[in-house]
């Protein structure tokens, strides 16, 4: 058996501390970030716009069970018309207390601008574009339409970044927020 050096020694422990405290500073850096937006501190510096802790409880609970949703885009002329769906009656629930809350914001003026790089069109032109919501059995069905090629084309963009957000989860909410 080999003896330790009593200069390896004193490195074992300096470095075996150093790592310590990086492991608690890390460790309260990310305790911080998670209370900072937990707590509103994203939105309370506009980052999220108008949504409300209401409205991000409902979007991670979205994310976190996207595997039991299901979403068609057709794109139609000026637009698009999607169905979003699931077989979960409490899922359900959410999906339409979520596009109806979208719509309410867009329908004040009142900016979300988290997790999509095509909101804020949509919400700075929320009076230029037809929206059509119909509540189903299992979701809703949504025909969104503009005669504005711009705005149709923001549209359309919106509609695949959901679908991502569907498909993707979390993942896809992070690529946005990210600016991809």
């Amino acid at each position: 058996m080999s003896r330790i050096t009593r200069r390896a020694a004193i490195g074992l422990v300096t470095a075996g501390g150093a790592m310590l405290g990086l492991g608690v500073a890390g460790g309260y850096l990310l305790r911080d970030a998670l209370k900072y937006v937990a707590g509103g501190g994203m939105m309370g510096t506009g980052m999220m716009g108008s949504a409300t802790q209401a409205d991000m409880s409902s979007y991670m609970n979205l994310f976190d069970r996207h595997t039991e949703i299901r979403r068609t885009v057709e794109a139609i002329d000026d637009g698009i018309r999607t169905t979003t769906e699931s077989d979960a009656p409490d899922l359900v629930g959410q999906l339409q207390a979520h596009v109806s809350s979208m719509y309410a914001h867009l329908n004040q003026h009142a900016e979300v601008t988290c997790m999509s790089s095509s909101l804020p069109t949509l919400f700075r032109n929320s009076s230029d574009y037809r929206r059509e919501l119909t509540l189903t059995a299992k979701g809703f069905v949504v025909i969104e339409t503009s005669s504005d090629p711009r705005l149709a084309n923001a549209i359309r963009d919106h509609a695949q970044e959901v679908s991502g957000f569907v498909r993707d989860g979390m993942p896809a909410m992070m690529r946005g927020m990210m600016g991809r």
